[in-house]
């Protein structure tokens, strides 16, 4: 028997042993150089219903249905639902899959939290979420109304008071929108208005109006700026009907961004199909994150199934080039949104700890959260490195924490110590 021989006889007798299956061929080239790793035992079931929203950044859990990772993980069953909101979103998930609802989604990362907590739940009892992977990192935006053009807000606005109290001595109070309260756009909202000066409870009116809608209430004079995702910033700026202030990441440069996730039962109850998922998942988000595939997935994501946008709304910010819409053009821009380079898929502890902590900061959740253990219930980090392993990507960062994370108002936060951070924000409405 030749030396190869024997190998794949080996191979073969250890994969039948240990009752698992090897992925060869697709997948290969997504591998690392290392020895081939063999994958998590037979799903338990091959069907699941993931929900997302018309964003961009639903890019992995699309393109591992789009290009077959998930089926060659043997998720062959895998329907992406689209969401019409982020609370369609919630209550699906409390539905779960056996009630016509959804079991995992694209999602806000603070919703998993909020769902745990019961804090957003309809029933307002706990419906207990495991967050797997970050979806991506920055990549969302601040826009404002062509109306306060003038203004030339930017992500420092000394002039930011004048501007609010001006539109609120109108009669009209200035209004902000966001995606939904305690979510991430929520919180980079009202990061922005009181860094500089604006306390987003007292001196604005925060709204939430889906994503996909931003535009459309702008056009119609329903608010005067809106955090969302891409590509409604850029369609907006297309539509010479605003400007973009700042991207996100110019608050806080690889902010965490958007989470997969799942119903714990869910995961309780199939662990293989678990980790075959977020294999699929990590797989495309590497897919995605290669520059040589950006166009090809600028036209997946465009399709009226999934974003319904055009090429145009969605390639450039994909690229790195941002037209802001008030005369600055930035190409390879630093903030531009990530799946997978530098860490941008792993679900630090530390990111998920400032989003609980926030959340304390506003009154979404109660002051005496145990965010340590919140974070540890439902941020389930080993799962994600299993998976990575398998993927022969390795076990990902040495730890659950990125270390200090700083502001751009040179705030900074310790996920050692939280309460320092609440002590150092002035403005914050606690319960």
């Amino acid at each position: 028997m030749s030396n190869l021989t024997r190998r794949q006889a080996l191979l073969t007798g250890l994969t039948v042993a240990s009752g698992v299956v090897v992925q060869f061929g697709g997948i290969a080239s997504l591998l690392s150089a290392g020895p081939v790793q063999a994958a998590p035992g037979k799903p338990e079931t091959t069907s699941v219903e993931l929900g997302f929203i018309a964003l961009t950044d639903a890019a992995p859990l699309i393109v591992a249905k789009e290009k077959g990772f998930f089926a060659k993980q043997g998720m062959t069953g895998v329907e992406l639902k689209k969401q019409t909101s982020w609370a369609v979103t919630r209550d699906n998930l409390e539905l779960g899959g056996a009630r016509g609802g959804i079991d995992g989604a694209h999602i806000l990362s603070p919703m998993p939290y909020l769902l745990t907590t019961g804090a957003i739940s309809k029933s307002k009892k706990p419906v207990p979420m495991v967050l797997l992977a970050r979806l991506n990192t920055q990549g969302q935006g601040i826009s404002v109304s062509k109306d306060f053009l003038a203004a030339k807000l930017k992500v420092k606005s000394a002039n930011l008071p004048q501007v609010v109290a001006k539109k609120n001595s109108s009669g009209d109070k200035f209004k902000a929108a966001v995606t939904f309260p305690g979510g991430t756009h929520d919180l980079w909202m009202r990061y922005w208005l009181a860094a500089n000066g604006i306390d987003p409870n007292k001196q604005a009116d925060l709204v939430v109006i889906p994503p996909p809608q931003m535009v459309a209430n702008m056009q119609s004079g329903t608010m005067d700026t809106f955090c969302v995702g891409e590509p409604w910033n850029e369609r907006l700026v297309n539509k010479k009907l605003g400007y973009t202030a700042l991207q996100t990441g110019e608050l806080w440069k690889e902010h965490p961004e958007k989470a997969f996730s799942m119903r714990a039962d869910w995961v309780k109850k199939n662990p293989n199909a678990t980790l075959r998922l977020l294999m699929a998942v990590q797989q495309a988000q590497k897919w995605a994150d290669n520059p040589a595939n950006t166009t090809e997935l600028a036209t997946i994501l465009a399709q009226d199934k999934y974003v319904k946008a055009s090429v145009a709304d969605l390639l450039p910010r994909l690229q790195g080039t941002v037209d802001y819409g008030d005369g600055r053009i930035v190409k390879n821009s630093p903030y531009k949104m990530k799946f997978w380079a530098n860490n941008a898929s792993f679900p630090y502890k530390s990111h998920d700890t400032w989003f609980v902590t926030e959340d304390i900061r506003w009154g979404y959740l109660p002051k005496g959260t145990d965010i340590k253990g919140l974070v540890n219930k439902v941020n389930r980090s080993d799962l994600w490195r299993q998976a990575a392993k398998a993927n022969g990507y390795g076990n990902g960062p040495a730890g659950d924490s990125r270390g200090v994370e700083v502001f751009f108002d040179g705030v900074r936060f310790d996920a050692n110590n939280p309460k320092a951070y609440l002590n150092t924000v002035k403005i914050k409405a606690m319960k």
